[in-house]
């Protein structure tokens, strides 16, 4: 199928605006998606004023792991669920990935009071993934509680990325999923993916770890959260790395279907639509979508009715980043 990119004329307001907040802030917002399953969503961590990676930190080992659900024959459904995908599919691999323990804000640092955040990670797989968070029993792995990390205690929970990507010519990178997706094809996303344990060696955890050596592992975690979202745009889009701004955490949400969260970041690219699309057509990655969209904010409102809780959750995360810039 032929790759093409769009440019949409404005169309009218859609969606309600969401309050600015001009500081680091938790903030609870669900949103419906007219009547689709699976499009609304949680936001769990607004940063509205973006952080660079300087105010980003991990702390990553396996106090952040997933814990076995008490029910032997819920965490027996796991392991039931891969073996039948994977007699489907031979080819599927159970990749690590980084899992979202929740985050803490630490207290300010010197005289600007700004804020930084520290994102609790451990480690999970495509397999648990795919038996918990996919399974058609989800909802059987939640913990009643008012705190998500309590909540998705029994979760897989791999920490999703996705960019906001503005174009020289202020436009937004929009993505059209193929047909050919497991979840939510010929849906409109954000490029996106997600940072990978293997890109700076981790495959396990260590047991044997020093201080010095536990903090250097966190930092290099914390670098991967920011080199990963720029290897998903360089891959998804065809842009070259050196194009790109360095990106900005604005925030965290989660899809309520399945309890999937991601991690949205906004970055420019210092080069315009025109010039873009014609590198989409080789981009790495390209197999995952049939179709680049370069739209006005007006457009981006009402393509969301048409994403993925999570992705609508990354609009509702840059929405709050327009806003808070407008108060300042």
């Amino acid at each position: 199928m032929a790759r093409v990119v769009s440019y949409l004329r404005p169309l009218p307001h859609l969606l309600s605006p969401l309050l600015p907040s001009p500081t680091m802030t938790t903030i609870s917002i669900s949103s419906g998606g007219a009547g689709v399953e699976g499009t609304s969503f949680k936001l769990l961590l607004s940063c509205p004023s973006g952080l660079p990676q300087s105010r980003v930190f991990v702390d990553f080992g396996p106090v952040h792991d997933r814990v076995p659900h008490p029910d032997a024959n819920l965490e027996e459904s796991i392991n039931e669920i891969w073996n039948r995908r994977l007699q489907e599919n031979p080819s599927l691999y159970n990749g690590t990935k980084f899992r979202y323990g929740g985050y803490s804000l630490l207290d300010a640092d010197g005289l600007d009071q700004e804020l930084s955040v520290c994102l609790l990670l451990g480690l999970t797989d495509y397999r648990t993934f795919m038996g918990t968070n996919l399974n058609p029993l989800w909802k059987k792995f939640l913990v009643s509680s008012e705190d998500d990390s309590v909540c998705c205690r029994h979760m897989s929970n791999p920490l999703g990325n996705g960019a906001i990507v503005q174009t020289s010519d202020r436009r937004i990178l929009v993505l059209q999923r193929s047909n050919n997706v497991g979840e939510f094809p010929g849906y409109y996303v954000f490029p996106g993916g997600h940072s990978e344990p293997q890109e700076i060696g981790i495959s396990e955890h260590e047991t044997d770890k020093n201080s010095m050596d536990s903090r250097l592992l966190n930092e290099k975690v914390s670098q991967e959260m920011f080199d990963g979202i720029i290897r998903e745009v360089v891959e998804e889009i065809g842009v070259p790395g050196e194009s790109l701004t360095e990106p900005v955490l604005i925030g965290i949400s989660q899809r309520e279907m399945n309890v999937r969260p991601t991690a949205f970041f906004f970055l420019k690219c210092m080069m315009e639509s025109s010039e873009i699309y014609k590198l989409y057509s080789r981009a790495q990655d390209g197999y995952e979508s049939t179709q680049l969209y370069a739209v006005t904010m007006d457009d981006l409102e009402r393509m969301t009715l048409h994403m993925p809780g999570c992705h609508r959750g990354g609009f509702a995360l840059y929405n709050l980043m327009i806003q808070a810039s407008k108060d300042v």
